[in-house]
């Protein structure tokens, strides 16, 4: 039954004359302030020009300068874990999500969702009755729940927002998305030669929405979630952004950091004491380097910051509009990062950070004549690591680390309505599930006892709103616990103890070797005293296993950056759910998007069941994007396969077509060769053998898992036919269908017998 029949008060009779009406109150909701959440992927501590940075950040430095900056923030050490913990307010092991959302582990620290009784922010204002949407990055359901098939339960939808426009996994082109509007894959708006580009597109979409809101219903107030892909690879952005950055990071990764440091402490940003952390084991030395070296790492930072200053002219848009309209000063906007600068670059840098998962090796260096495309469409850049240490200056390690350039975060707070500081800094030890308190506690809203008919558990965070009057009180949380991929950490009352576990060789963590550091005196953690305070550094072990317990960390994963294991996808580190094993999956011209068509490791064939008559043209199949992925596709006359690898190697095959072929079937079959590395690809014409050829490059593995019948799924990856745009086929498709495993015997001899009778 209804609230509004369990409540009803009025008077029912036979004719509506002698009725009386009733109505339930509404809650008035003029007044009440808008919320908006701005989250940056993997920006370091220290790129913002109002942390310090030489990149230009005007929009988001005027926030600062219009509120709070904090510079003792943390979050977790990778994104879907922060963005757990920032919309639910509780730790991200306890609510599932121990890892980056992809498979479910079969733990329940490791579920690639955050569990129901874990209510999102979004879920108790659109109960409070607020307009919620969200846009950009998701990155909290399972991948396999990411498909058209669902199910959609920890998609936005599901979460309490009532809109969605952006991307639900890790990262994506940033001009050829992989769009979904609320539960449907979609194709971008535009092409990337149309001038598209996703950050322009979820900026125009937050304001468009928030537009049509407001002129709804004018007191209605909104939650927006505004969660760029940038800066997670690929760095991509206009090229006129990249090169007005030309020749401004020349003098070299050590030099920034130094030029950072002294900004940081000129701002205030960081105490005056503070020292660079020396250089880890990934920097490389900037003055042993030559010439060409040195210009080529340069042109990679060049592409980052013109992606972040890209980014924050976005950002600028939004809030311009909400000034426009009159509702700046009541909007609650919190803009952080989600985890620190990213090492997935590696030593050199690279222009697919595909590559490394792929082979678990360096890339290969960047070609001078691919220079001037580094952070283009052309490519799918990331920095070397070297630049994303100077992104964390002044701390050491990277993203997926427990250090503090792992962890340690901008935050900014804005609220002209409720916060009377400016351009003021707090220094108070905070988390990422602070968050929800803090804002919950601003708006006057609680936690609901349940949700959707589920229980609610209590939230971890601690409100920081005494921090906004009070600079100098002491910080209101005590403890809190870190762990990510096996790299663990704890702080207590300005101690931390942190253990990398990359470096131990074996599976054991009690050999992890552990660091201790006074953060209350060593601001940077530079000064390891585990050897001066072993008491203390044994009784902060401890209280780790504590917490761990407490909030159900356990067991911990593996890392794969670990040099001692060999395969990321190793079953014995990471357990997947059992399913059943699928040999035959037809796909119809009707898929919207979602499907997964990046691996075709094993023994494999994929056959388009299709028409062909002479003048015909266009894509059976393709997968991937212009930086990694195939497709089966019909010109002059001919049927052709290609594999772009990466952006790296090219292979293809053609042959002739008949003039006429009703229904057909054009199959690509790949065999993995016998004691070598690769396999024979080979075309197939209605059964008859047509060419093949033999593909060194193994994984046979896209650059997104993006898959589509009768097209490109989002572009050609094939430079020469980029002209062509989508490429539709012109002829009749009924269905393409992936068959696992290699051929039986009585299919070999069916299409040799088939062979033999054409010849």
């Amino acid at each position: 039954m209804s609230d509004y029949k369990r409540a009803y008060s009025g008077v029912i009779r036979p004719h509506i004359t002698q009725s009386t009406p009733w109505w339930q109150e509404k809650k008035s909701l003029k007044g009440r302030p808008n919320v908006m959440y701005i989250v940056i992927d993997d920006m370091g501590y220290a790129d913002l020009g109002c942390y310090g940075s030489r990149i230009r950040t005007p929009n988001i430095d005027a926030l600062a300068a219009d509120g709070l900056r904090y510079n003792n923030f943390h979050v977790n050490a990778m994104c879907s874990p922060t963005r757990a913990s920032l919309l639910s307010g509780c730790n991200h092991h306890t609510v599932g999500m121990g890892h980056i959302c992809g498979d479910d582990y079969g733990f329940p620290a490791y579920r690639a969702r955050v569990e129901p009784e874990y209510g999102m922010l979004s879920e108790t204002l659109d109960m409070e009755g607020y307009a919620t949407f969200a846009l950009g990055k998701w990155h909290l359901a399972p991948t396999e729940e990411c498909t058209g098939a669902g199910p959609y339960n920890n998609w936005p939808l599901s979460k309490g927002f009532q809109k969605f426009y952006g991307f639900l996994g890790a990262c994506t082109s940033q001009f050829f998305p992989d769009l979904v509007n609320g539960n449907e894959h979609i194709s971008p708006p535009k092409s990337a030669e149309e001038g598209y580009h996703l950050s322009e597109d979820i900026a125009n979409r937050a304001i468009t929405y928030i537009g049509d809101i407001k002129s709804n219903d004018n007191d209605k107030p909104f939650f927006c979630y505004l969660a760029f892909g940038a800066l997670h690879s690929p760095h991509q952005a206009p090229r006129s952004y990249i090169e007005s950055y030309r020749g401004c990071f020349d003098d070299g990764w050590k030099a920034y950091r130094e030029e950072i440091l002294a900004r940081q402490k000129a701002l205030g940003i960081v105490p005056q004491d503070t020292e660079l952390c020396d250089d880890d084991r990934f920097v490389r030395s900037w003055d042993e380097l030559s010439d060409r070296d040195k210009h080529v790492m340069a042109r990679f930072m060049e592409g980052y910051a013109g992606f972040l200053t890209h980014t924050d002219e976005q950002i600028g848009k939004v809030i311009e509009y909400l000034k426009q309209i009159g509702q700046y000063d009541n909007t609650i906007i919190v803009c952080m990062s989600d985890n620190g600068a990213s090492a997935e670059g590696l030593s050199g840098g690279t222009k697919n950070a595909v590559y490394h998962y792929a082979t678990e090796q360096e890339p290969p260096p960047i070609e001078d004549s691919e220079l001037d495309d580094i952070g283009t469409v052309e490519l799918a850049t990331h920095y070397p690591q070297s630049w994303a240490h100077a992104s964390n200056t002044p701390f050491q390690m990277y993203k997926s680390w427990n250090h503090n350039g792992g962890i340690k975060a901008p935050l900014i707070i804005t609220y002209p309505n409720g916060i009377s500081g400016k351009n003021e800094i707090r220094s108070q030890y905070h988390h990422v599930v602070d968050i929800d308190a803090t804002v919950r506690e601003m708006l006057g809203v609680g936690c609901p006892a349940s949700i959707k008919g589920v229980p609610q558990e209590p939230k971890h965070g601690v409100s920081m709103t005494y921090t906004f009057e009070n600079k100098e009180e002491a910080t209101h949380r005590h403890v809190q616990y870190y762990e990510m991929c096996g790299n663990r950490g704890i702080w207590a009352d300005g101690w931390k103890a942190v253990a990398d576990h990359t470096v131990n060789p074996s599976f054991d963590f009690s050999k992890d070797k552990w660091e201790l550091y006074h953060t209350d005196e060593d601001f940077s953690e530079k000064h390891d005293l585990a050897a001066e305070y072993p008491e203390k550094l044994e009784e902060l072990k401890e209280l780790w296993w504590h917490e761990a317990g407490k909030y159900g960390v356990l067991p911990m994963l593996e890392s794969h950056l670990k040099v001692p294991i060999e395969g990321f996808y190793s079953k014995d580190l990471y357990p997947h759910a059992p399913r059943e094993p699928q040999k035959e999956r037809t796909i119809y011209p009707e898929l919207m998007g979602g499907f997964n068509g990046r691996f075709l490791t094993g023994a494999s064939r994929i056959q388009a069941y299709a028409s062909y008559h002479a003048g015909d043209e266009g894509v059976l199949f393709g997968a991937g994007d212009n930086m990694g992925g195939y497709a089966l596709y019909v010109r002059d006359g001919k049927l052709q396969f290609h594999f772009n690898w990466l952006g790296y190697d090219q292979y293809h095959m053609a042959a002739d077509l008949p003039a006429d072929v009703d229904s057909g079937v054009f199959t690509f079959a790949y065999e993995p060769a016998q004691g070598r590395k690769g396999g024979t690809g080979r075309l197939y014409i209605s059964g008859k053998a047509a060419d093949e050829l033999f593909i060194e490059s193994v994984p046979l593995m896209t650059n997104n898992p993006c898959f589509a019948v009768g097209k490109f799924p989002r572009v050609s990856v094939l430079k020469e036919l980029r002209s062509e745009g989508l490429y539709p086929y012109t002829g009749k498709i009924e269905k393409v269908v992936f068959v696992s495993g290699p051929m039986s015997e009585e299919e070999r001899m069916q299409i040799l017998a088939k062979n033999v009778e054409e010849d």
